[in-house]
């Protein structure tokens, strides 16, 4: 092969893995009802989409049909670790412990942090007392309630996660105090 072809090879790639990237994102943001940055993401790929497949179509030999292949493959891959530091969309965490005073202790901290927290009486199984924290967070603030519950003393508890579209009212999805 020469060395265009190696350069076309690798450029493809290139695209494609950006492509991916981005319609991995656009999938991300319809899920979460984020719509104003997808209209031109799809602009973007429709038009490096268009281009490519003209590319690979026209190409003779499988090494262009490899090349976009591993390009697509990659590009989900790296979308997916962007948007799991972007952490995008809205929690309801719901907390289950058997101590009061922990309970306690965990909802009077994210109180503290500015958080809107409920806490009830509940019955686990077997109609056990159990105390319920109920917590409506932004998913790039969890870890906030991950290092509240070490330094209440709590690991591995019974959590509920549950991803929220909205939330009206009262209710504050961050915390309210600046570190």
């Amino acid at each position: 092969m020469t060395q265009n072809i190696w350069l076309g090879l690798i450029g493809l790639f290139m695209i494609t893995a950006f492509t991916n990237i981005l319609a991995t994102l656009k999938t991300i943001l319809i899920s979460k009802k984020i719509m104003n940055p997808v209209y031109m993401v799809v602009f973007v790929d429709a038009m490096i989409f268009a281009t490519v497949v003209t590319k690979v179509t026209s190409s003779k030999g499988f090494h262009y049909t490899a090349a976009y292949a591993l390009g697509r493959t990659v590009g989900v891959f790296i979308g997916n670790k962007i948007e799991e530091r972007l952490a995008l969309g809205i929690l309801e965490v719901d907390i289950f412990l058997k101590n009061k005073h922990k309970m306690i202790a965990i909802a009077e901290q994210l109180r503290d942090e500015g958080y809107t927290v409920n806490n009830y009486l509940a019955r686990g199984n077997h109609g056990d007392r159990r105390y319920k924290v109920e917590v409506v967070i932004k998913r790039n603030e969890f870890k906030i309630i991950e290092s509240i519950m070490n330094t209440c003393g709590i690991s591995n508890p019974t959590l509920k996660i549950k991803n929220l579209t909205k939330v009206h009212g009262k209710i504050s999805t961050t915390r309210m105090k600046t570190s």
